[in-house]
């Protein structure tokens, strides 16, 4: 069917829930047979309606709309009909956008059958009509604000039910316990007031089968779209179990306003001062006691707050210094004690490795003891280097820094670095020119021109870097300067905090890499392969101390 002769068109209907209180006038219903009127009364074939009942205007991440939209690309049908503008979005600019440009952009005629808006004929009031629009959207988006700021005073609850609560189905405004999830509530708060830790709460929820928080709105309560619903975990973590033990809604009290929108047009939620919460006591059922709540507390800081003093507490070097090489994550201390023996089982191990989060790492673990030595070597071999083995270690240095290629790379980074600083330069006056021309409004503006100047602050320090010293003469001076520090060191006998941070940047563990295609160790005295590398500081990774085959360990 050719579209370009037939007049095709779709019609689009939308009503907020806002607009639905205030009559049938806007209503869905209503609009379809306004529109499907002047479609017979003009000879134009209505192939499809498309209908958001309960989307605001200020939205544009409609369903409907952007299925309309995707159907346009594709050119099935070249008439977008509405009842007014407003229909078709509150937003000025986005409005604006679609009505005068997206349409025109495409031979899609886009029009309007109650305030006469045609993309075919001159619309002299449009900008007048966008704007008018979107006071209506700030208008009803204080009358919102007023409205919750009342009902909150009142101490009535309206937000979403919090995990335990559910409705009232007689009042919306108000918390009934869940007869479902404020058992397990009950159960936390159990757990923690006898001193359990939340992790440990976390494991044994998971090990029962009880469906967490989010995954239980998910599959009982929320309408979530398919990406929101795959981000709900399976499984329980430790930082769901605080935040419900930090909650005193389950004492009864009523806690709103913790967050609030950045604007009208904004999405992003910020955080507001405790001291400005809407608080209201004694709302509804309490799920847990007074006394249980506080025990809870009282027990929630114990396992971070005081463990440092005992001295059976291991304490490693590399915090913040080792790394796990498979996700980036740090590596932490664990292990056991055994026969009295505790350096012989202290390993160091991912932090994503824990079985009580979602898509774990498979597992990077070494012997803390053969980390530490592993360094200590390395860096005793530096420092026992001869001067003349120093300086051929500056020159090969200063060689590879001196390869063509490297020399090629770098300037065309340097040169991309300044075309996109002009680039940036010329975006700039074009924002300000549109902004004085009213093509976009002053919010829009000062986003654009921070995310901007960001930009060029990166890129300027990328063209200094590169365009301050060649890299011949920065490799040679970042290789004295390290060499400088090892001169200051004889021997390492013991390898400490202070020493370390003093050489080295970061460090990288990779997994363990077993003989003969072995999947898992059989024996004790088992060898085994496992990468270390070593960023030092000024000269970065050494690829003749970078890697190393670890000696037969015991394996638990």
């Amino acid at each position: 069917m050719r579209t370009d002769i037939r007049r095709i068109a779709f019609a689009y209907l939308r009503l907020s829930n806002e607009e639905a209180a205030e009559g049938e006038s806007s209503s869905i219903k209503n609009q379809r047979m306004i529109i499907q009127d002047y479609c017979d009364r003009n000879d134009i074939i209505l192939a499809r309606v498309f209908a958001d009942d309960g989307w605001s205007g200020g939205n544009f991440d409609r369903p409907a709309f952007q299925e309309m939209i995707a159907l346009l690309e594709q050119g099935k049908a070249n008439i977008v009909i509405t009842k007014d503008l407003s229909r078709l979005g509150r937003d000025m600019r986005e409005a604006s956008y679609y009505a005068e440009q997206f349409f025109p952009e495409r031979n899609i005629r886009y029009l309007t059958v109650a305030d006469n808006f045609d993309t075919e004929q001159e619309n002299i009031m449009a900008p007048f009509q966008f704007a008018m629009n979107e006071v209506y959207l700030r208008d009803g988006s204080r009358k919102v604000k007023e409205v919750l700021k009342a009902k909150r005073e009142k101490g009535l609850y309206c937000a979403a039910a919090p995990y335990g609560y559910e409705k009232d189905p007689r009042n919306k405004n108000r918390l009934i316990p869940d007869e479902e999830t404020a058992p397990i509530v009950q159960r936390i708060f159990d757990c923690a007031a006898r001193g359990d830790s939340s992790r440990k709460i976390a494991m044994d929820l998971n090990d029962d089968g009880i469906i967490p928080p989010l995954k239980y709105k998910v599959l009982y309560q929320g309408n979530f779209s398919e990406n929101g619903a795959a981000r709900a975990s399976d499984l329980w973590n430790y930082t769901t179990v605080k935040r419900i033990l930090k909650n005193s809604v389950y004492l009864g009290h009523t806690l709103l306003g913790k967050t609030k929108k950045a604007s009208v047009k904004s999405k992003k939620k910020l955080h507001v001062p405790k001291d400005q919460w809407a608080v209201t006591e004694n709302t509804h059922t309490p799920i847990v006691s007074q006394e249980q709540f506080e025990l809870a507390q009282i027990n929630l800081g114990k396992g971070s707050l005081d463990f440092r003093q005992y001295d059976q507490v291991r304490r490693s070097i590399f915090s913040g210094i080792a790394f796990c090489a498979k996700c980036g994550h740090a590596l932490c201390s664990c292990g056991t004690v055994y026969k009295g023996e505790r350096e012989k089982y202290w390993y160091l191990s991912c932090i994503k490795q824990r079985q009580d989060i979602a898509n774990p790492c498979t597992g990077v673990r070494i012997r803390y003891s053969d980390l530490v030595e592993v360094v200590r070597q390395d860096l005793n071999a530096l420092i026992d280097l001869s001067p003349e083995s120093k300086e051929a270690v500056i020159r090969e240095a200063m060689r590879k820094a001196g390869d063509d290629n490297l020399i090629k790379a770098r300037q065309i980074q340097l040169q991309k670095a300044r075309t996109r600083l002009a680039t940036i330069d010329k975006i700039i006056t074009k924002l300000y020119t549109d902004n004085a021309e009213g093509k976009i409004d002053d919010n829009r503006l000062e986003r654009m021109l921070e995310d901007l100047q960001k930009e060029s602050c990166g890129l300027e320090k990328t063209v200094a870097s590169l365009s301050g010293i060649d890299p011949v003469s920065e490799a040679q001076q970042s290789y004295k300067a390290f060499f400088n520090l090892t001169s200051k060191y004889t021997h390492i006998e013991e390898l400490d905090r202070d020493t370390l941070v003093t050489f080295v940047k970061r460090i990288e563990v990779g997994p363990k890499i077993l003989p003969d295609g072995a999947v898992k160790a059989t024996h004790r005295n088992q060898p085994f392969q496992q990468s270390v590398r070593i960023f030092y500081k000024f000269i970065g990774e050494l690829d003749d101390f970078s890697l190393r085959d670890l000696p037969a360990q015991a394996v638990t």
